[in-house]
């Protein structure tokens, strides 16, 4: 009986240590950043860590030679590469967290940790 209850205050412990290093990651995740870029360029997202758009960047030149006169079909272009460049840093930025997620585990799937951005590939 003494031995499960080491046993249990060990597991505690482990759990402790694990979730002050998920705390850290998630701060550190926050400072990193991806980016993704669409229509060669013309427009650039910056996403970090936890899956926030920190900046979007409009390569004003190169729009203007993407787009004609301004009208709506020129719009409706520049909305999509901003889709397209947004989606591509989320999809960086999730492969970030699970490539920190992996360092911090050394690999191992451990279900049931939470306060991490969620890491679905799929599209919303």
């Amino acid at each position: 009986m003494f031995d499960q209850i080491k046993n249990m205050a060990s597991v505690l412990g482990q759990a402790k240590q694990i979730k002050e290093k998920m705390q850290q990651l998630q701060a550190e995740l926050g400072q990193k950043t991806v980016e993704a870029d669409a229509g060669a360029g013309a427009v650039r997202v910056v996403v970090n860590g936890n899956l926030e758009v920190v900046a979007v960047r409009l390569d004003r030149p190169l729009l203007a030679t993407l787009a004609g006169e301004g009208d709506e079909t020129d719009q409706q272009m520049v909305e999509d590469l901003i889709a397209g460049a947004t989606n591509a840093a989320l999809v960086k930025a999730k492969e970030l967290v699970q490539q920190e997620m992996a360092r911090l585990t050394g690999g191992l799937n451990i279900p049931g940790l939470t306060g991490m951005p969620s890491l679905s590939t799929e599209q919303d």
